[in-house]
């Protein structure tokens, strides 16, 4: 065991040490735990060393396999959060006085948001807003969710609902998921596509992690899909997805957002609408229940409304309600592209097979 001198007084500790011996008490890991707060392992282990002095207590037993909190460390650890929480707080507070729209604000997206939204909330804050520093993180719901938590994030653009207790939603608009199917697809160029048609067909789908998954594959359920019904192949973007449907490999759904960007440039793709009320999804803002900027992120929702009316989308207003109907066509992408080629699966005696749940002969549309 590692002797530390008894506390000498007058000398307090600091806050990069404290936010370094939470870190560590948190990963248990000197390495992760420097990634996690930006700092050198050789920095965080001498700021821990230098805490350790100042308070004259080892608040950790290291070893040469891993690292554990001594019985003052433990209870430390919980002092030491809560004084960097309260720094935090006082931080944000100062930061509300200030005027609004001003100085940082860090929001996180989901990928599945971020390459069709950006670009709007870009021009908003360029034109309305030009003394925010905004900075963009892209990553999935789940770190979005730890970072906000921890204060690393001020507000998220993502999907919802989330049921996060402590966290507060500002709901911006519904939007259509579409099937986008390879180009001489039963479906493709349809309207009115009922829901059971999604039983059997072969699903592209986003890697796990990705709410957009789990959004599709609830809509399946509803339709009646098994969980047999084949999900044949994952992807980690969107765009390598509708690449994977352009070659014949099976169908997806995209939000209606995302249609004109990764599936209007592809003239191998087609589009089909389900019936109303089609499977949508709702994309919010998002942040800590009682946020000191709380004010000022309730007028950002507002005017992203507002910059939002162009797309094909279902604006909400008055806590939720839509202000408009079902959106069907997109603004350059007809719902029936050119027609590439694709070798269709064959039956044992040479006979192209039906798409499941097309009438057997049917033309292809």
């Amino acid at each position: 065991m590692r002797a530390v001198n008894p506390v000498k007084r007058g000398k307090q500790p600091s806050l990069a040490q404290l936010r370094a011996f939470a870190a560590v008490a948190e990963h248990l890991h000197f390495r992760d735990a420097a990634a996690a707060i930006g700092m050198s392992q050789p920095a965080l282990s001498g700021a821990v060393s230098a805490l350790e002095e100042a308070l004259g207590v080892q608040l950790l037993e290291r070893t040469t396999r891993k690292v554990l909190l001594s019985p003052a460390g433990e209870r430390l650890a919980t002092r030491a959060k809560a004084v960097l929480d309260a720094v935090g707080a006082l931080l944000e507070e100062a930061e509300a006085v200030r005027a609004p729209f001003t100085g940082v604000l860090r929001l996180g997206v989901i990928p599945t948001v971020a390459p069709y939204l950006l670009p709007s909330v870009l021009r908003l804050v360029h034109e309305r807003y030009p003394e925010l520093d905004l900075q963009v993180h892209e990553e999935q719901t789940s770190s979005l969710l730890e970072g906000l938590a921890a204060g690393r994030l001020d507000l998220l653009l993502l999907a919802v609902p989330l049921g996060v207790p402590g966290v507060d939603e500002l709901p911006l608009f519904d939007e259509d998921f579409v099937l986008v199917t390879y180009g001489g697809h039963w479906l493709g160029g349809r309207e009115g596509i009922p829901r059971d048609a999604l039983r059997e067909l072969p699903l592209l789908l986003l890697d796990e992690g990705h709410c957009l998954r789990d959004q599709a594959l609830d809509i399946c359920r509803e339709a009646g899909r098994t969980d047999g019904a084949p999900v044949t192949t994952t992807a980690a973007g969107l765009s390598t997805l509708v690449q994977l449907v352009a070659g014949g490999l099976g169908v997806t759904l995209l939000p209606h957002t995302a249609v004109q960007v990764e599936a209007g440039r592809n003239p191998a793709l087609a589009t089909g609408y389900f019936a109303d009320p089609a499977p949508s999804r709702r994309v919010a803002l998002a942040m800590r229940s009682g946020a000191a900027r709380q004010g000022e992120f309730e007028q950002f929702a507002g005017a992203l409304r507002e910059v939002l009316q162009d797309l094909p989308v279902r604006v909400l207003h008055d806590g939720g309600r839509s202000a408009a109907g079902p959106l069907r066509g997109e603004p350059g992408l007809p719902a029936v592209v050119p027609v590439v080629p694709v070798v269709p699966a064959v039956k044992p005696g040479g006979v192209p097979a039906a798409e499941p749940g097309s009438p057997a002969g049917a033309a292809v549309e």
